[in-house]
């Protein structure tokens, strides 16, 4: 997919937060694009959780992918850049998104849908003690360690859980982890009865906001289940086996669940935004804030001033078609629509089991058959988001001026119609801007480089020591310049690492897709920050570069390294008794081929993205110091293709392990549903290299041998005597998927010098 298009972008629209409303906003530009605009999405989740649907995954009756929401196809199929990063600060005033560990992200309108978190967090104790139900993404994380506590504990004594909050959420999340953990229980043949549930709410009873029938269902539900509530108990201390509340009662807790009011982030209010006496932002009828109209809200962190309605999951929902349709509208100048919610629900709190309880203003149903229309609505949900149209090739959409704001006619197609040769430069006052903004290192034997640029750049070479040069470029395969930028500069720099050099310098050349001059200098600035992260930890200097425009974002670096000739290390020495380790799984082609197609699960993608920011320095350290005979990194031609150059260049015969192959979550799923590299076919013709492919072809492995690498691991052939140190190194080092794949044998007299085995 090329999210990149040929029309200029003129505007930003930055989405912050994955929450309910948000999905509505991807879906809306999905179906109804807005020429020149970029859509970018922050977002701290990749797989948003249904919040309707959250207590019954607790309860066992969803699994995960049935009550989460993958952000990337949804986004992908937005064409809308996703950033996987958590904002904690905005510059109003120079239109500036922060996050941790990026560059901060320019927007001309954003919009907020964050979520809440629990309002008493302040509480001591809490944070240390106490497991908070929001934000989701954090209480998922911690959930099967309660649930080993609770399996442990329970062997020998009774376990005492608290949940404290008794609105609509803690009841439902009372229930679920009550039937969720009786169930395990029940499954390590432990009397579920040692398991102790109580909750402690401040208010005078339970679902404060419902009618009495619901409330006296409910009582009467937890008396049945052994739960006991405590009413007026406002909890004031947390410690790790104890509750104390505001009359110093003490309440045994092995574990808590907080489930208390909805809360803001405090970064919200100190940066200027209007808020509420709660610190959530104020906005007007058309969920547009009333201090600063470039801002917009939606869901829980959102207070409509005119319409003020509880924090619901259903709110959020609703608020999602009109925050995207204003938003469409305030991109092109129009008048932004009103929005009044409802002022009653319809609420199906769920009962642990497959029992739901309907609360609508002042009267009350339960029933099974609640529980299967509940199913239904939510599956219905999730199937919206979840099973998204094929995505094809179409023309873009036809450039629409009048979209720019304060942009003339002229000055935009100024900017579509771009010039060939020298003229497809970035020009000069935005490179020496972002020039500026950057720091690369520097090193004392960089004559010429950025700090006093001349017509090319000069590096001293010291007496002995020989120059390792590579180079490499690609289109980027991911809409996060940033990252982008990270993962160019590491591939490019495996190749002066598995030589053994150390890296000296490096020419970066980019391709910039076509935009206003503030897009070109951020979308430049973005990736240069992001290969500079890189090279200035490798201690690389950036010494100069070359950039153009183009339709779509590429990027490359051309690297030199410096090394004692008596150190050199080729592909050619494997020595026969030698094993093979490689440090870094497979599977990237297929995985980016699927996610080009929509069809990869973000949290593949994600786990893909880590393997290829992890710097292969410190691995080439650790296989030299263990004496390494051969080296070379995995990338485009797959691990065959490199392969067949080390054992052709060493005259050697290796055997591969097909069952030892590392490999990342989510490839052979793909590779199942066929789905390929298009470099794959090319590859696979090196087949002939290898014996025995009859007998080992449907190994789920097989296919892996000809799958393109970015940014791949090493493969090195080591002394077999140093095998075992040189793994227990590189775990350390953080290269978890390290393993040795194979054996080296004996010189080979054929064209058939790698033979597989299965064991």
């Amino acid at each position: 997919m090329n999210n990149f298009s040929s029309n200029p972008i003129i505007k930003d629209l930055v989405l912050i937060g994955g929450g309910h409303s948000h999905l509505f906003v991807l879906k809306y530009f999905a179906m109804n694009p807005v020429p020149g605009l970029r859509l970018t999405l922050i977002t701290r989740d990749l797989h948003t959780p249904y919040s309707g649907m959250l207590p019954g995954y607790i309860a066992g009756h969803y699994e995960y992918d049935q009550a989460h929401i993958d952000l990337r196809p949804l986004a992908q199929l937005a064409k809308a850049r996703i950033f996987h990063a958590e904002v904690n600060d905005i510059d109003l005033k120079n239109k500036k998104i922060f996050c941790s560990n990026r560059p901060a992200v320019h927007y001309d309108l954003a919009s907020i849908n964050i979520g809440s978190r629990p309002s008493t967090l302040h509480i001591p104790g809490v944070n240390e003690f106490a497991i908070a139900i929001k934000p989701i993404d954090h209480f998922l994380s911690q959930w099967d360690a309660l649930t080993q506590k609770v399996i442990t504990a329970t062997k020998q004594n009774d376990f005492h859980l608290a949940i404290v909050g008794g609105g609509a959420g803690g009841i439902e999340m009372t229930l679920a982890t009550q039937y969720r953990l009786h169930h395990v229980l029940k499954q390590h043949n432990i009397n579920f009865n040692k398991l102790k549930i109580d909750i402690y709410c401040d208010s005078p009873t339970i679902l404060p906001d419902h009618n009495s029938k619901v409330k006296k269902h409910f009582h009467k539900i937890l008396k049945q289940r052994d739960i006991n509530v405590h009413t007026h108990q406002h909890i004031t201390k947390v410690e790790q086996t104890l509750l104390t509340s505001a009359d110093n009662a003490q309440h045994i807790a092995n574990a808590v669940l907080w489930v208390t009011n909805a809360s803001a982030p405090a970064w919200l209010a100190d940066s200027g935004l209007e808020v509420d006496n709660k610190n959530f932002i104020a906005v007007n009828d058309s969920l547009q804030s009333i201090s600063h109209p470039d801002i917009f809200a939606a869901g829980d962190i959102a207070s409509v001033v005119n319409h003020p309605r509880p924090k619901s999951g259903v709110f959020a929902v609703r608020q999602g078609m009109p925050l995207a349709k204003n938003l469409a509208r305030a991109i092109q100048n129009k008048k932004l629509i009103p929005f009044k919610p409802q002022n009653y629900f319809l609420g199906l709190i769920s009962t642990g089991d497959k029992y739901a309880v309907a609360s609508r203003g002042n009267w009350s149903l339960q029933g099974a058959w609640l529980w299967k229309i509940k199913d239904w609505i939510d599956r219905k949900f999730m199937k919206s988001f979840n099973e998204l149209p094929e995505m094809k090739a179409e023309n873009p959409p036809q450039y629409n001026p009048a979209i720019a704001n304060n942009q003339t006619i002229n000055e935009i197609y100024g900017t579509a119609m771009r010039c060939g040769g020298c003229g497809a430069k970035v020009g000069s006052t935005i490179l020496s801007r972002v020039i500026k903004r950057l720091n690369p290192i520097t090193r004392n034997d960089v004559i010429i480089g950025l700090s006093k640029p001349d017509d090319a750049a000069v590096t001293e070479v010291p007496q002995g020591k020989l120059i390792v040069q590579s180079v490499d470029y690609f289109r980027s395969f991911i809409d996060d310049p940033y990252i982008f930028g990270q993962i160019a500069a590491n591939h490019a720099l495996s190749d002066i690492f598995a030589m053994g050099a150390e890296p000296q310098s490096a020419m970066a050349i980019a391709t910039i897709p076509y935009g206003m001059e503030n897009q070109i200098e951020e979308q430049l600035f973005q990736t240069m920050s992001g290969a500079l992260n890189v090279l200035n930890t490798s201690n690389t200097a950036l010494v100069g570069g070359h950039t153009s425009e183009g339709a779509e974002l590429s990027f490359g670096l051309s690297v030199s390294g410096l090394i004692d000739k008596n150190h050199l290390l080729r592909k050619s020495g494997m020595q026969s008794g030698d094993v093979l380790i490689l440090t870094k799984a497979l599977g990237t082609g297929t995985l980016f081929a699927a996610d080009m197609r929509q069809k990869a699960k973000g949290r593949w993608i994600d786990n893909a993205l880590n393997s290829m920011l992890l710097s292969n320095q410190a691995a080439a350290i650790c296989l030299h110091k263990h004496g390494a005979t051969a080296c070379t990194d995995v990338t485009g031609f797959g691990l065959l293709g490199h392969l067949v150059e080390m054992t052709r260049s060493s005259n050697k015969k290796v055997e591969i392990n097909l069952d030892a192959l590392p490999v990342l979550e989510g490839a052979h799923e793909m590779i199942a549903a066929g789905i390929f590299s298009s470099l794959q076919e090319q590859n696979s013709r090196l087949r002939h290299n290898i014996k025995n492919t009859e007998e080992l072809l449907k190994h789920k492995n097989f296919p892996l041998l000809f799958d393109p690498q970015t940014s791949g691991g090493l493969l090195a052939s080591i002394p077999v005597e140093n095998m075992e140190a040189c793994l227990a190194e590189l775990y350390e080092l953080n290269y978890p998927a390290s393993i040795v794949i194979g054996k080296i044998m004996n010189d080979s007299e054929t064209e058939e010098n790698i033979s597989l085995t299965q064991h």
